[in-house]
């Protein structure tokens, strides 16, 4: 077993700079032309702005960019708003006369972490300054803030972590000022 196929014999080539030959298809099929590079052959190199909108060329010089719509205002989670639009992972809506909300989700509990009852417990042995540690409280946030917002018939939301009790109020400022931006 020192060939790689013992039934196509020893003249047959294969591996990289030899492509697959061509097979007669089967009867009643009819046959396709390649459409291009055999399997396993890598594909022509992809040409400069690949993937990106371009304008015609220039004589005499490159292709630039078609410009997407301005700069970013504002961004919560995975919305933005730019100069007149909206762009969401949906696509695009108009900015005048969209309506925002937003929605609250998070919590905050309070509670004594576990090392200041075991010091709470060691230092009262000792001394009855021990039960000032049971003053110690550690605030945890969880949760996340729900924004959404609508325009032309079309809605989309997001969620935007809460990393503390601020995080709300901060996430109302830009909602806000988004607010303003759609009266306009």
């Amino acid at each position: 077993m020192t060939e790689p196929n013992p039934q196509t014999g020893a003249n047959h080539k294969w591996g990289p700079g030899h492509p697959p030959a061509a097979s007669a298809p089967p009867s009643g099929v009819t046959a396709h032309p390649p459409a291009g590079p055999g399997y396993g052959y890598p594909a022509p190199a992809p040409q400069p702005g690949y993937g990106f909108p371009q304008q015609p060329a220039a004589p005499g010089g490159p292709a630039a960019p078609v410009p997407m719509g301005g700069a970013v205002l504002l961004s919560i989670g995975d919305i933005m708003v730019t100069g007149d639009q909206i762009v969401t992972p949906a696509g695009r809506v108009p900015l005048r006369g969209a309506v925002w909300n937003a929605t609250d989700m998070s919590h905050t509990e309070e509670r004594i972490p576990s090392h200041a009852i075991v010091l709470a417990v060691v230092f009262f042995l000792f001394c009855l300054l021990g039960l000032l540690f049971l003053l110690m409280k550690e605030k945890r946030t969880t949760g996340y803030i729900q924004v959404t917002v609508t325009s032309a018939g079309r809605h989309h939301a997001t969620m935007v972590p809460a990393r503390g009790p601020a995080t709300f109020p901060a996430v109302m400022g830009q909602i806000n000022y988004a607010r303003s931006l759609s009266s306009m």
